[in-house]
């Protein structure tokens, strides 16, 4: 179902069912498949393909050779109807890949709104985006990987599969991440250990007081010898004089309750 107000370059082409919501654009030499929707106000520049059960929010711009909802690289993979979900007023820049996810996952890949994906960028099958991050440019993560609201990862990155980053974390480029990146760190490296706090981005986004809470959260968590524990047991503490704390907390206790809690965090 293609909408009014809609352009579609006549070198693209839109399989029968796809759905392209009013004021998308498409551009020369596109193909969309039938199982995907594309959000009003979306924009394709040109020679790219989205395919699979694929559905693009709106407002997005998609540049060239741009591959989304493509059969993922996981060898388990035998066809089962995974999806891609991608939200709104995202940026995704040329080359990069999104794949779609799979049964041993949640089912689905899925980028939230605001991102900045650069150029050459891979994003593996079950992986989840949150909102306002930025991967520059060849950032690949691997599958199962979590990247959490406001993440920042450098360019020529690598996150192995199942490592999560947490919200306002940056990762310095050239790094390779094996251990889970706590929200507010800044790391680096190969493997990536840990910097200090993210004091830019966090200078950035929060006011002093909450900007001093988190600089206290940090120094529980790394710089007083507590086991992971104890450390929880204190910022628990924290967070219900300042909140903001809440997102650190709630970030350990997940991996605490999930299978992947051996791989750690950075240090």
């Amino acid at each position: 179902m293609i909408q009014k107000k809609t352009f579609i370059h006549p070198t693209s082409i839109v399989e029968k069912g796809a759905i392209v919501h009013e004021g998308a654009h498409i551009g020369p030499f596109c193909y969309i498949g039938s199982q995907v929707e594309i959000g009003s106000g979306t924009e394709l520049k040109s020679h790219i393909v989205i395919n699979g059960i694929t559905k693009i929010g709106k407002n997005n711009v998609i540049y060239q050779f741009c591959s989304i909802g493509e059969v993922n690289q996981d060898l388990k993979y035998k066809g089962e109807f995974t999806r891609v979900e991608i939200g709104d007023s995202n940026l995704i820049r040329e080359s990069v890949s999104i794949h779609r996810g799979t049964e041993q996952g949640e089912g689905v890949t899925c980028v939230g709104n605001h991102n900045l994906l650069m150029f050459n960028t891979h994003v593996a099958h079950d992986c989840l985006i949150g909102h306002h991050c930025i991967l520059a440019n060849s950032t690949t993560l691997g599958g199962h990987v979590e990247i959490h609201d406001h993440a920042v990862i450098g360019g020529l990155s690598a996150v192995h599969q199942f490592c999560k980053v947490g919200s306002y974390a940056m990762l310095a480029g050239c790094s390779a991440v094996v251990k889970h990146i706590p929200p507010f760190i800044l790391a680096q490296g190969n493997h990536a250990s840990l910097v200090g706090p993210n004091t830019v981005g966090l200078k950035r986004h929060f006011s002093e007081a909450k900007y001093k809470a988190i600089l206290r959260a940090y120094q529980l968590l790394y710089k007083q010898g507590k086991s992971l524990e104890d450390a929880k047991l204190e910022l628990a503490k924290l967070a219900e004089l300042h909140p903001v704390v809440i997102l650190l907390l709630n970030f350990l206790n997940q991996i605490d309750l999930n299978s992947d809690k051996n791989r750690g965090i950075v240090r």
